[in-house]
C-alpha cells in the first residue's frame, strides 16, 4: 500500500494524531514547537500553543482534551480553556513523549531523555482523580501504546529496543506485567515508534527512519506495509466516521535543507480494516 498526502507540510516533528470524534476532526501534534494542529473538514488548519512541548493527547469524557506537556499534564475544557499543569517529574533533562488511554479511562504517558542517552524514561499514569503513578522505569524512549479490545492487553514501544512487546493488563489495578516481545523491526528498516491497532488485533506501528507504516498480525508476524515518501515516520491513528482510515505524521526533524520535501506532512490510507477505537480520558 501506498499512503497518499493529506495536508501540506505543516509541521516540524508532527506526532500523535488522534481522531477526535465528538468534534469530526483529526488532530495531532507539532511536538517540539509545542502546539494542538487541528484539520478541520473544510480543510484548514488551525493551530493551539499549549506549553514548550505538546507531547500527546486524548479526548476527553466532560469534553475537551488530556495533554501530555513537557513534564506533566493539562487539562484543557470543551470551551478550550487550559488548567493548571500537573507535574510528573522536574528533570529539565527529560521531556514526556507518547501516551494512550486504557478502556477504564486512565491516560498513561512516557517520557524520554532530550539527548535520548541511557534509560532515564519512565511511564507514568495519570488517573481521571488526578493522581500520577510510575507504571514502569527504565525506558530510553517511550513511545506507542495501546491496549487490545478487552483491555487485558497492553502493548508498548521503547524505541532503541526495535521491539513491540506485549503486558498482561490488569484493568482494576490500572498496571501491567508479564512483559515479552511480540515483534521485533529489523533494524535495517529503522526504529519502531507510535501504534494504532485494528478491529482485528492487527498493530499498526509507524517505523522512524523506514518510509513506512508496518502491520503487524496479532501473532507478531508482519503482514502489510503502508509506504511513505517521507522517511521519519512518528505515529499513526484511524479515524473517520467508521474509522476506516489511517492517518499517518512525519517529521522533517534535523533533516538536511532541501530533501524530503513531504515531510512534516500528515498522510492517508485507506487500510481495508476499520480501527479500535482510541480510549476516551475519564476526567
Amino acid at each position: 500500500m501506498k499512503a497518499g498526502q493529506l495536508t501540506d507540510v505543516c509541521t516540524y516533528h508532527g506526532e500523535g494524531p488522534i481522531w477526535d470524534a465528538p468534534a469530526g476532526v483529526l488532530r495531532w501534534v507539532d511536538m517540539l514547537q509545542g502546539d494542538i494542529v487541528t484539520l478541520t473538514p473544510a480543510g484548514e488548519i488551525h493551530r493551539r500553543h499549549v506549553g514548550a512541548i505538546a507531547a500527546a493527547m486524548r479526548t476527553r469524557a466532560a469534553g475537551g482534551l488530556v495533554v501530555a506537556v513537557e513534564h506533566g499534564f493539562v487539562l484543557i475544557d470543551g470551551d478550550g480553556r487550559i488548567g493548571p499543569e500537573r507535574a510528573a517529574f522536574t528533570d529539565p533533562g527529560c521531556r514526556m513523549n507518547e501516551g494512550g488511554v486504557d478502556r477504564q479511562g486512565r491516560f498513561f504517558c512516557g517520557s524520554m531523555p532530550y539527548d535520548q542517552a541511557g534509560p532515564r524514561g519512565v511511564l507514568y499514569r495519570f488517573d481521571p482523580g488526578g493522581d500520577i503513578t510510575v507504571v514502569l522505569s527504565g525506558v530510553t524512549i517511550s513511545n506507542g501504546i495501546a491496549w487490545s479490545a478487552d483491555g487485558e492487553r497492553m502493548y508498548y514501544i521503547d524505541s532503541p529496543t526495535h521491539r513491540v512487546d506485549v503486558f498482561d493488563y490488569d484493568p482494576a489495578a490500572g498496571m501491567p506485567s508479564g512483559r515479552r516481545a511480540l515483534a521485533l523491526v529489523d533494524p535495517g528498516h529503522g526504529q519502531p515508534d507510535g501504534m494504532a491497532l485494528d478491529a482485528e488485533g492487527g498493530l499498526w506501528v509507524a517505523i522512524f527512519g523506514g518510509h513506512a507504516v508496518h502491520r503487524y498480525a496479532p501473532d507478531g508476524k508482519l503482514d502489510a506495509v503502508v509506504e511513505l515518501p517521507a522517511s521519519q515516520v512518528t505515529a499513526c491513528a484511524f479515524g473517520g466516521e467508521h474509522l476506516g482510515e489511517l492517518y499517518i505524521t512525519t517529521s522533517r526533524e534535523n533533516l538536511p535543507p532541501g530533501t524530503e520535501p513531504q515531510a512534516g506532512a500528515v498522510f492517508q490510507v485507506t487500510p481495508g480494516v476499520r480501527g479500535l477505537p482510541a480510549g476516551t480520558f475519564a476526567g
